[in-house]
């Protein structure tokens, strides 16, 4: 008989566990309490275990394999009921209760399938689950789950067992205790109510807190705001907005706020420390970072209205006001867009454009769109491939400048990237699609929360803006169309149309020549009577700058214009191209598809 210590007994109170001890070859005077079985040997594949554990203050005792994959257990997740070993099979939609080793070990002698022992099982339910309680993770087919109030822990939880005592927390200055009962009331450390998130309590104080809030970070620094932020327990005055979800903020509660001085700046617990808002550094003894604004300008003036810009260093840029003259070969090579209505800085040598508040736009940026900085690309009109021309928040291609971020986890084929079209939007202001509300930044990146673009009609799962007091959803594809743009083939301007409601007449598209929806979003000129979609208007390639070379494929790929009035029928969708040639014989098929007008040069 072997005395060494064992693990906790499965039955026994997790806040005062009994350790059960270990016994080799000895005669079994019970049956084993997980499986009823009263032999020594566990055998399965071939494997057998000699010997058991037991539990004196107990007086139960364990086959080896049940005591690791019990059968039931009291967890401190879920004490007041016990938790039962199931597997579920999602083919047949068969949830059956089980022993453990009774089921392996049936498996392997019988050489049945999953569904034929099923069969043999007949036992039936029709609880409705799909997620863990505790951590919402996609159940498996292996978890415990309670029969009584459908609690489900998926095998890593269950095999979690808390510490029942928390010395040191950073939350608060006592030892905390778990308190082994679901909290229906706010957290103090965040203000949120979570019953599936166990709690720790000081009882001395009357402090209550999350598991997952007990060790919040001291001090973070987020790409919102350009001070640190500190977690303080509440603020003194009154806040009214979280400046990442744009919902009032008690101030009883603990969440983080700027401590330089007149800075009123205040963001929830959660919100601060959310996956797609903080990089996870602990900022608490680490120093202030020196500023590096001089380091990273985008330009160095050499004259009166003369810079050297750092994307176009060979030449001087000179800045020019807008004359309101329309000439289309004017492009900004930062944005992609027009020179028109702002002021510009022109080449001295050569046909290159950049917007006066593109070139004032730092190399180095800190954007709510990501959680590390952002560096311009400084050579980003060279070869790249195809791959690389897609802004990661509204998957437009652009020949522009690209805000990338450098840092290992985001750096590859899909690394995280931005055009400067979405750099621009504010992080909260009044779209005029939706003038009554504020639309912000949505912190909801994840496919649960999918929404529905009002502008295109799309369903949008990552980065959109939100209304802060309804449900206007709007991706930053839509949020990024100009409200004013010029036609080649129109002397007056279009604006565009968030849609009109109770129109009876019929529009047509003046580019694709199709009917066009007057409830969607559009351009239009009343003047002239013209109508166009606005995808007509930009196609797949309207931020990419004819004359731009890429890589696809292993190819050299240029961006072609439409140099034909016919618009000639495309050979794949046989309706009119909409302003670039498109799939000649000099072209890519598959290329076609993905931009408006290319050509294959090698």
């Amino acid at each position: 008989m072997g005395d060494e210590e064992g693990p906790r007994c499965i039955v026994s109170d997790p806040a005062h566990p009994h350790n059960v001890s270990r016994r080799d070859n000895y005669k079994v005077k019970h049956n084993c309490f997980s499986c009823g079985k009263n032999d020594v040997s566990w055998e399965l594949r071939g494997f057998t275990d000699n010997f058991h554990y037991y539990c004196t203050i107990c007086d139960i005792e364990f086959h080896r394999r049940c005591l690791q994959i019990p059968s039931k257990m009291i967890h401190p997740y879920h004490p007041q009921h016990p938790l039962t070993f199931t597997f579920v099979s999602y083919e047949t939609k068969i949830v059956v209760d089980v022993n453990y080793g009774d089921f392996c070990t049936f498996l392997c002698r019988s050489g049945l399938n999953m569904p034929e022992y099923l069969q043999t099982i007949g036992s039936k339910s029709n609880i409705i689950f799909d997620k863990c309680t505790l951590c919402g993770n996609v159940l498996s087919e292996w978890f415990y789950r309670c029969s009584i109030c459908n609690f489900f822990l998926d095998f890593r939880c269950a095999r979690n067992f808390p510490p029942l005592t928390i010395q040191n927390p950073r939350s608060h200055h006592h030892s905390l205790a778990l308190f082994r009962r679901p909290v229906s009331f706010p957290c103090d450390a965040c203000g949120l109510i979570n019953l599936l998130d166990p709690s720790y309590a000081c009882h001395q104080c009357d402090y209550m807190v999350h598991k997952s809030c007990v060790d919040l970070p001291r001090v973070i620094k987020i790409t919102r705001h350009p001070h640190r932020l500190s977690h303080t327990p509440h603020l003194p005055t009154k806040v009214s907005l979280c400046r990442v979800c744009y919902k009032h903020v008690d101030i009883k509660y603990g969440q983080y706020s700027c401590t330089h001085e007149g800075c009123t700046y205040v963001v929830h617990s959660k919100c601060a420390t959310h996956r797609k808002i903080w990089n996870g550094g602990e900022l608490e003894w680490a120093p202030e970072e020196p500023d590096e604004t001089e380091a990273i300008a985008p330009f160095k003036k050499v004259g009166d209205g003369l810079i050297q810009h750092f994307c176009h260093h060979l030449h001087i840029l000179k800045l020019e006001k807008y004359d309101r003259v329309r000439d289309s070969a004017k492009q900004c090579q930062a944005c992609m867009r027009p020179i028109s209505s702002q002021d510009f800085y022109n080449c001295m040598e050569c046909d290159f454009f950049l917007h006066e508040v593109c070139a004032n736009l730092p190399r180095k940026l800190e954007h709510a769109l990501h959680h590390h900085p952002l560096f311009i690309d400084p050579y980003p009109l060279y070869d790249h491939d195809c791959g690389n021309l897609a802004c990661s928040v509204c998957f437009r291609k652009s020949s522009g400048l690209m805000y990338r971020c450098r840092e290992e986890e985001c750096v590859g084929y899909e690394q995280f990237q931005l055009d400067l079209n979405c750099v621009l939007v504010p992080e909260y202001f009044t779209h005029k699609s939706h003038a009554e509300h504020h639309v912000f930044i949505s912190p909801s990146y994840s496919e649960e929360n999918e929404a529905l673009c009002q502008g295109c009609k799309k369903r949008v799962y990552n980065y959109h803006l939100h209304c802060s007091l309804c449900e206007f959803v709007l991706c930053y594809e839509c949020a990024t169309i100009p409200n004013e743009i010029h036609y080649k083939f129109d002397e007056h301007s279009l604006t565009l149309s968030y849609g009109e409601s109770g129109v009876d007449d019929k529009y047509w598209c003046e580019v694709c020549e199709k009917g066009l929806d007057p409830t969607e979003w559009f351009y239009i000129n009343k003047e002239s009577c013209t109508t166009i979609h606005h995808k007509c208007l930009f196609g797949d390639s309207g931020y990419m700058k004819p004359g731009h070379i890429f890589d696809y494929c292993g190819n050299k790929v240029e961006v072609v214009g439409n140099g034909s009035s016919s618009r000639p029928i495309c050979l794949t969708c046989q309706y009119h191209c909409p302003h670039h040639k498109k799939h000649e014989k000099t072209h890519l098929p598959s290329i076609g598809r993905a931009f408006d007008g290319v050509k294959l040069l090698s």
